[in-house]
C-alpha cells in the first residue's frame, strides 16, 4: 500500500509538473504569435500522430539503441576501474594523472576523429557518447570507494577475508551506490550528445529527425522529435532509477 501511494504521489508530482509548463508554454505561444513556436496543444497533436507510424519509431529505436549501447559501454569499462583507482593506491596513483589530464577536454571535439577512425554509422556515435559519459561514472565511483573508512575494510580482513571478500562486501556495495548515481544524471548528457551526434552525417535518429525538420520548416513535426527525445531522456532516467533500487535494494529497506 505504502509503494503504491509512493508511486501515485510520484505520478502526480510529475502531472503538475507538466501542467505548469504546459501552461508557459501557451502563454509564450500566445505572447509570441510565431508558427516557430506552435500551441502546445498542435504540437502535442502532431506527436500523436507521427507516434502512430512507424517511420517515428525507427527514429525512436535506433536512437534508443545508441544510447543504452553508450550508457553500457560507459558503464563496463569505467564502473571497474572507478573500484580499483578508489580501492588501490598504486593504481590510482599510477591514472590518476591522466584522468586529471584528460577530464576537463570537451571530449565533443573528438567526434570527427571518431568518425574517421569507426566510420559514419553507430559505432562512433556510441563511442562519443561513451567517452563522455564514462568520465563522470569514473571520478564518481572512484571518489565514493575513497570514502570508505578503514575501519570497516580492516573489520572485515580481521575476520579472515580475502580481497576478493573485502571487494564483494566492501568495495562494491559503497561503489554501486556513486555509480548509479552517475549514471542516472549522466542520462541528460547521453540525450544532449545523442541529439549533436545524430545532427548529421546520419539518416536515422530523434536528433537528425528534430535537424531535419529544422531545416524544412516542419516546426510541428520537429516538436514531435523534440517530445520523442523528451520521452527518450525520461525512460533512461526512470530505468536507471529503477535499476538502482533492484540492484540496491538494501538502500531503500525501511524507507517510506
Amino acid at each position: 500500500m505504502r509503494s503504491w501511494r509512493s508511486r501515485a504521489a510520484k505520478i502526480g508530482r510529475y502531472l503538475l509538473a507538466l501542467l505548469l509548463l504546459g501552461l508557459a508554454w501557451k502563454a509564450l505561444a500566445e505572447v509570441l504569435g510565431s508558427s516557430v513556436l506552435p500551441p502546445p496543444e498542435a504540437a502535442l497533436a502532431a506527436f500523436s500522430r507521427d507516434a502512430l507510424t512507424a517511420a517515428f519509431w525507427r527514429h525512436f529505436g535506433a536512437s534508443a539503441f545508441r544510447a543504452v549501447s553508450a550508457m553500457l559501454l560507459a558503464w563496463l569499462i569505467a564502473f571497474p576501474l572507478g573500484i580499483l583507482m578508489g580501492g588501490s593506491r598504486r593504481i590510482d596513483a599510477l591514472l590518476s594523472p591522466f584522468v586529471s589530464l584528460t577530464y576537463p577536454i570537451p571530449k565533443i571535439v573528438l567526434l570527427p576523429i571518431f568518425l574517421l577512425l569507426l566510420g559514419l554509422g553507430d559505432a562512433s556515435k556510441i563511442a562519443m557518447i561513451a567517452l563522455i559519459l564514462a568520465y563522470q561514472i569514473l571520478v564518481t565511483t572512484r571518489d565514493g570507494v575513497r570514502g570508505v573508512h578503514h575501519k570497516h575494510i580492516d573489520s572485515v580482513t580481521s575476520l579472515g577475508a580475502g580481497k576478493l571478500r573485502v571487494f564483494l562486501d566492501v568495495l562494491l556495495p559503497a561503489a554501486l551506490p556513486h555509480g548509479f548515481t552517475a549514471l542516472r544524471l549522466g542520462t541528460g548528457v547521453s540525450v544532449a550528445v545523442l541529439f549533436f551526434v545524430e545532427s548529421f552525417a546520419t539518416q536515422t535518429g530523434l536528433g537528425y529527425l528534430i535537424i531535419d525538420s529544422w531545416g524544412s520548416l516542419d516546426y510541428l513535426r520537429m516538436f514531435s522529435g523534440i517530445f520523442g527525445m523528451s520521452l527518450l531522456g525520461v525512460l533512461l532516467y526512470e530505468g536507471t532509477d529503477l535499476l538502482e533500487r533492484l540492484v540496491c535494494a538494501w538502500r531503500y529497506q525501511g524507507r517510506r
